[in-house]
């Protein structure tokens, strides 16, 4: 998503957790498009105070927020906690990024024809909010977990669109996937991960879901988007219906309350 959106003039903040691998990708970058507008800043999605600091001092740099992507990841980890005290796949993949956009809501809200982003995955179809247990201590599986933190991030997409237009705000939120890519969150046993690259879309394919959720001027907000072929896996980019049990707005409004809890993060302008 960084390439290509910098390989069209866009100025890119890589917001990472690991300052080497950022670095390096940002070479990889610079060495084919020597012109790109990068900077790298250090964000932590598995730390409510990381989240903070990160927003503050990108609002002390920057007086503008055009597109947020909400990418961060992790896929079918062991069991165990954000510093915070979540579930860690939800913590990282959910919550993190409900706190991230929370701090920085102003700021989007203020720039014209913003968007947020949020990275959602086809597990959502299976997925299941367990809000008689978020942290999984009763029912934890690795992939049941991944599921549940990839239904929150469509969920949050939703009520968070439906908040900016209720608030009449200019700013819109969508919904976007890469299908089944090959990227390093998916790891697979040599010799079989040789195959990987095969079989799977490649990273810049997968990329292209988000990038057109960040850029095609005639979408309006709401929209769910992802490859068109076999079950969403593989194919162009499209707007496409996600999975039934997504569209009750009741469970909208209910995961929404719970993470301004969890967080402390509240969405004082888009009640």
């Amino acid at each position: 998503m960084a390439k290509v959106l910098a390989s069209r003039g866009a100025k890119v903040i890589m917001a990472c957790r690991n300052f080497e691998k950022a670095a390096k990708a940002e070479m990889r970058i610079r060495k084919r498009y020597p012109e790109a507008d990068i900077t790298v800043m250090h964000l932590d999605l598995s730390s409510l105070s990381s989240v903070k600091d990160f927003a503050e001092e990108y609002k002390k740099r920057y007086k503008t927020l055009d597109i947020l992507i909400n990418n961060a990841g992790v896929m079918a980890s062991p069991y165990r906690k954000t510093e915070d005290g979540f579930e860690w796949q939800l913590g990282v993949n959910h919550l993190g990024h409900f706190a991230l956009t929370g701090h920085l809501i102003d700021l989007i809200r203020s720039t014209k024809r913003s968007r947020i982003v949020t990275i959602t995955s086809i597990a959502h179809f299976k997925g299941k909010i367990h809000f008689d247990d978020l942290s999984g201590e009763s029912w934890y599986g690795r992939m049941k977990a991944y599921r549940q933190s990839k239904l929150a991030n469509l969920l949050f997409a939703y009520e968070l669109q439906h908040r900016l237009m209720e608030s009449g705000s200019g700013a819109i939120s969508l919904a976007a996937h890469p299908g089944i890519s090959s990227t390093s969150i998916i790891w697979l046993p040599f010799p079989i991960n040789i195959l990987k690259n095969l079989v799977l879309m490649s990273a810049y394919r997968g990329s292209l879901g988000a990038v057109m959720a960040s850029t095609d001027s005639s979408l309006n907000g709401g929209e769910y988007i992802g490859p068109s072929l076999l079950g969403q896996a593989f194919g162009n980019p499209v707007v496409l219906k996600s999975g039934p049990t997504t569209y009750d707005r009741e469970v909208w409004k209910q995961l929404w309350e719970v993470s301004e809890n969890l967080t402390g993060v509240s969405y004082l302008h888009i009640k």
